[in-house]
């Protein structure tokens, strides 16, 4: 796929077009998109100014960066000036971010704009981004259907042609699920490759700030610049010199088997397989692989994960920041009033399970034994690993489902994670590439992992897959 950042970045600095002139585009399409709400708020003063700063700086013969002019989004659960944070929740309708994010700070040093920050499940809890406090986000491809969750709005917004990027974050399947529901390239990096300083915190040891882009190679782009250690996330490092680039003429491919059994979609199924079959051609060595461990990927995720939720929400007691009861008459009250009010229902349900999961005599039967599983989940991905390049199998088991199909079933609406999961279990690289559309022109995304730390060779990879798909259809 041709890059979309590469002609921006190149017009801006030779001056065939300005960066501001490529934020009004951007704010005019925001305007012209209102009807599938991706976006919550526009940061249009400070988009300009910076727009206009990245052009002076051209006008003087200084170097204006990698991203000189490249307008983005960001989701709304990252720390930013020029807009509040609300991660969609009535939590922190009214929070103004006292720092940026360490991601946000890469970006602008080299050039890119922030325009506008993009729906998405309050606290990026759901796989729709119907939980949103201020209302759902509808697929660019048909608006009855979801965009996908919780970077809904983030994928939307790329879909929709608003911005070259956008950021979203990662937990369980965030980036890779919407980005297949919206036919755009979706990166989830290796746990700890890129600063979680300045993130709205879902759960801690699986959270991930990636890329959602038309590219691979934008999205590999957008990686280096925001990617390496930050003194401030004790969990972030550089990455080692550990990608060497694998031609798709000699690649070791393992096709999940648990991913590709009963329960998929048959044109989704169809759809990996003549993918699949393409690659063959270009001279892919392919095998199916068993992992019966992925199984349990889900149960362990929804044990795992909202224990941590319960304890990274536990800070919103209405007193330091957050919504604030004010009718409360005394302290409890006021914890009580304000997190009821505060919280939606997603966020809710969560709570109650962590809490449950981590309590005295439930620790040992549910939340140790899913970190147990966890381990065997892990060395599953690392013994496929030892055999092959990469692995595949879809990003998610049906195309985009409609708005309020699944919003009474929590379990059903869980199970549209059910192959996103174990990768961020084991913290690994994974990319939902776009392949092609159903009958009724849904997109569908194959999701391909690579180990730990291999993000530019599995990025490489993608786009080779996508350029081989693209020549042989």
């Amino acid at each position: 796929m041709a890059s979309r950042i590469a002609p921006i970045v190149d017009a801006v600095v030779t001056g065939v077009k300005t960066a501001r002139q490529h934020v009004e585009e951007a704010l005019q399409k925001i305007e012209t998109t209102e009807e599938y709400h991706a976006i919550l708020q526009v940061s249009k003063d400070r988009a300009l100014e910076r727009a206009d700063a990245v052009d002076a700086a051209i006008a003087k013969g200084e170097t204006a960066g990698r991203l000189a002019g490249v307008p983005f989004i960001a989701k709304d659960n990252i720390l930013t000036f020029g807009t509040r944070t609300t991660a969609a929740s009535k939590m922190l309708e009214t929070f103004n971010a006292p720092y940026q994010a360490t991601v946000i700070e890469r970006l602008e040093a080299e050039g890119a704009i922030m325009v506008a920050k993009a729906n998405l499940d309050a606290f990026a809890h759901g796989s729709s981004t119907e939980n949103s406090d201020f209302g759902p986000t509808k697929n660019p491809h048909d608006k009855t259907r979801v965009p996908g969750g919780s970077s809904g709005g983030s994928a939307a917004a790329v879909a929709l042609g608003i911005v070259p990027f956008a950021l979203g974050s990662d937990t369980g399947g965030s980036i890779r699920q919407p980005a297949s529901y919206c036919g755009v390239v979706g990166h989830k990096p290796t746990y700890g490759t890129v600063s979680r300083y300045g993130v709205v915190a879902m759960a801690s040891s699986t959270d991930v700030v990636g890329t959602l882009a038309h590219s691979a190679a934008d999205a590999q782009l957008v990686h280096e610049v925001m990617g390496g250690k930050d003194e401030r996330d004790s969990t972030s490092h550089n990455s080692e010199a550990l990608d060497v680039a694998v031609p798709l003429d000699g690649l070791r491919i393992g096709v999940i088997r648990q991913h590709m059994d009963e329960g998929v979609d048959p044109q989704v199924k169809s759809l990996v397989l003549q993918t699949i079959g393409k690659i063959a051609d270009a001279g892919a060595q392919i095998e199916d692989v068993d992992m019966p461990e992925l199984a349990y990927a889900l149960a362990v995720y929804y044990v795992v994960v909202p224990a941590e939720i319960s304890s990274n929400l536990s800070r919103y007691d209405g007193i330091k920041f957050g919504h604030h009861a004010e009718s409360s008459t005394n302290l409890s009250e006021t914890y009580f009033k304000s997190r009821s009010e505060g919280f939606g229902r997603e966020a809710k349900r969560r709570i109650l399970i962590g809490t449950y999961v981590l309590s005295s005599g439930y620790y040992d039967a549910y939340y140790k034994k899913a970190q147990t599983v966890r381990t065997l989940i892990v060395k599953a991905f690392d013994n496929a690993f030892e055999k092959y390049d990469i692995l595949v199998g879809p990003t998610a088991p049906a195309p985009a489902f409609r708005l309020g199909e699944n919003t009474t079933d929590p379990v059903q609406m869980y199970l549209n994670d059910v192959m996103t999961v174990g990768v961020s279990l084991a913290g690994l690289p994974a990319v939902s590439a776009p392949i092609g559309t159903t009958k009724d022109g849904l997109p569908i995304g194959m999701q391909v992992i690579a180990p730990q730390r291999k993000d530019a060779m599995l990025l490489q990879v993608v786009e080779d897959i996508m350029s081989v798909s693209e020549a042989r259809s």
